[in-house]
């Protein structure tokens, strides 16, 4: 593959979040009020746009500057009009978490200069413009998200996802950090999962199967969720609807679509089921809820399996308010049970050490599992200690920062965690660059032999705190006051 198109990458747009550039709060108007108040108002407030809102204060449309210039053209008269009728509807919006070159790529396709900004409930929070993202323009490689969107099947998304390495690799040669880059595979991996969706709906309408029966959304899992991707992923995604028992056929022929078009991309099935085309994985809210509180009122190992990774859930879409909805009930169920939250900690009371009793890494065929010995409890203690405190963060280090500012984690631990999990990570996605050069299939093992003396005493350090965390996480869980979720 040519790589030219990366050697001198802008890394601004991978760096940073939508959150970061926009314009907050944002100026609404009623949508029956006049064209010419809404001209005074983006006059008097020096914007080029106002948003309308629904009953529910969700988007509903937007009114630029160059909507009231092509109204004028038509006839100034046009002007006492209500906006409604000259706003433009249905708008496109991007979350507050999602990267830069995001934005800057779905600006370019749908040739927009605005983009409201929301929540996961879909209310608008801020507004992303143009002129803001002027000076962040990277080169051809901002091009990788708009070609997912526009890719026409599972062969195209397979070639895009294979220029995943050289991106990670151009990215880690302009000094951006491990956990930053880890961001921008998962980022791209909930692209790849959008778009598959989007795919499958095709397929769907194509077989004569129609559109689907009730309002959905489609979820990424686990490490996509909490925006934490290294480059040997699988599928982890669910599926929730609005509908009844009766629609779950739909639903279930949509899910097959979709994760064979990912197997097809390049993310393989998850050898653990997780998946929406598992029926434990595809449910309605109602359905998900009573699975969540059956979770919750039997914490038994066996039944939480799939428990801790439904946790780090991120809507990748369809009807993104399903997704809010799920969200409240799950962290509101998780935070009124203890015993629930002590059974997902103890998963890390079964992680032995990374060393032996000589000091020496826990090796087998010459490689120490990283995910096992480090990744894992942290990012377990993280979630775990987040949902006590009714934090509805999915990343870890927005876990462990809101841990620290409730009091729940000493700031040194949480700060000790943050750098232990970027050293492991960096290690890892290292590994897994080296190993892709070498045509062999990357995984979560490194090879202590190929770091140096400091590599190895920074590693061993960040394994020492990741040992720590069931000590701080009983620690935490016996201090927890008792808590209502939002």
């Amino acid at each position: 593959m040519d790589t030219t198109a990366l050697e001198h990458l802008d890394t601004f747009p991978y760096r940073h979040r939508v959150s970061e550039l926009m314009t907050a709060p944002i100026v609404t108007i009623d949508p029956d009020r006049p064209v010419a108040e809404a001209t005074r108002l983006m006059s008097e407030r020096r914007i080029s746009s106002v948003i309308i809102l629904d009953a529910d204060r969700r988007l509903h449309g937007i009114l630029t500057e160059r909507d009231v210039l092509r109204l004028v053209a038509a006839g100034p008269d046009r002007l006492a009009g209500p906006v409604a009728a000259a706003m433009t509807a249905p708008v496109h919006a991007i979350e507050a978490d999602a990267p830069i070159y995001r934005a800057l790529a779905r600006m370019a396709r749908l040739e927009v200069r605005h983009l409201p900004v929301v929540d996961h409930d879909n209310r608008p929070i801020g507004m992303l413009t143009s002129s803001a993202l002027l000076k962040q323009r990277a080169s051809l490689a901002l091009t990788l998200g708009d070609e997912i969107a526009l890719a026409p099947d599972g062969r195209t998304l397979r070639a895009l996802h294979d220029r995943l390495p050289a991106l990670v690799r151009a990215l880690r040669g302009e000094d951006v950090s491990a956990t930053q880059a880890s961001s921008v595979v998962a980022g791209i991996v909930r692209d790849l999962t959008a778009r598959a969706g989007e795919l499958a709906l095709a397929e769907m309408k194509s077989a004569g199967q129609g559109e689907p029966p009730v309002p959905w959304c489609l979820l990424v899992l686990g490490s996509a969720g909490r925006g934490e991707s290294l480059l040997a992923p699988d599928q982890d995604n669910a599926l929730i609807h609005e509908g009844a028992a009766g629609d779950d056929a739909w639903f279930a022929a949509f899910a097959e679509r979709l994760n064979r078009l990912l197997d097809e991309a390049g993310v393989p099935y998850c050898k653990g089921g997780v998946m929406a085309k598992s029926p434990s994985y595809r449910h309605s809210l109602a359905g998900w809820q009573a699975q969540i509180d059956a979770w919750v009122a039997r914490p038994q190992p066996e039944a939480l399996l799939g428990a801790d990774i439904f946790y780090d859930f991120a809507a990748v879409l369809g009807t993104r308010p399903l997704a809010g909805a799920l969200r409240r009930h799950a962290t509101r169920a998780a935070g009124h049970s203890p015993a629930f939250l002590h059974q997902l900690a103890a998963a890390t009371e079964d992680v032995p050490r990374a060393t032996d009793l000589l000091g020496r890494l826990r090796t087998r065929e010459g490689r120490i599992d990283l995910k096992r010995y480090g990744l894992f409890p942290i990012v377990t203690a993280a979630r775990v200690v987040a949902l006590a405190w009714g934090s509805t963060a999915t990343a870890t280090d927005v876990r462990l920062a809101d841990a620290a500012a409730k009091s729940a984690f000493p700031e040194d631990a949480a700060r000790s965690l943050t750098d232990a999990r970027g050293v492991i990570v960096e290690t890892i996605l290292d590994q897994q660059l080296e190993d892709i050069a070498a045509d062999r299939i990357p995984d979560n093992r490194v090879d202590p032999r190929r770091l140096g003396r400091r590599a190895t005493s920074r590693l061993r350090e960040a394994l020492a705190v990741a040992a720590e965390t069931p000590e701080l996480v009983r620690a935490a869980l016996s201090s927890r006051p008792i808590i209502s979720a939002p």
